[in-house]
């Protein structure tokens, strides 16, 4: 945790939150142009050390649907053996500049299960669903 900017550790809004919001860890001001896309620190990094959970960084709602402000590679995935510093990487959809101040609350951090799956090379599946190999749209839009 950088502690020269970072002064506590993130915690849950309300009693009902599901993630905590990440902020930026910034010395002055960065300004994205539209269309622009950049990586942001956080000043932080975790441990989640269990394979069996991974963390999801996510935008916003507020700032992604007010301002244009959503993440460039869609979730960040971070997986539980990585230990380094939490990285934002912010995209700005709008027609404005959108300006990221110190300490902004930009993004937020979900901690999920996760299930590692076993892999097989087949000729074919022993069983067959309804759906087969019905997507994008087969059941209507």
């Amino acid at each position: 945790m950088n502690k020269e900017i970072i002064k506590e550790v993130p915690g849950y809004g309300t009693v009902g939150s599901a993630a905590v919001d990440l902020r930026a860890c910034l010395s002055e001001a960065e300004f994205l142009s539209p269309g622009e896309c950049k990586l942001i620190g956080t000043g932080i990094a975790i441990n989640i050390a269990n394979p069996n959970y991974a963390a999801m960084i996510l935008p916003r709602s507020g700032l992604g649907h007010k301002k244009g402000l959503v993440l460039g590679n869609g979730t960040g995935l971070i997986d539980s053996d990585y230990q380094g510093e939490l990285m934002v990487s912010c995209f700005n959809r709008s027609q404005e500049v959108i300006e990221i101040e110190p300490m902004m609350r930009f993004a937020q951090l979900v901690v999920v299960p996760v299930v590692q799956a076993k892999f097989d090379i087949v000729e074919e599946f022993s069983q067959q669903t309804i759906r087969s190999a019905g997507g994008f749209g087969h059941t209507g839009v």
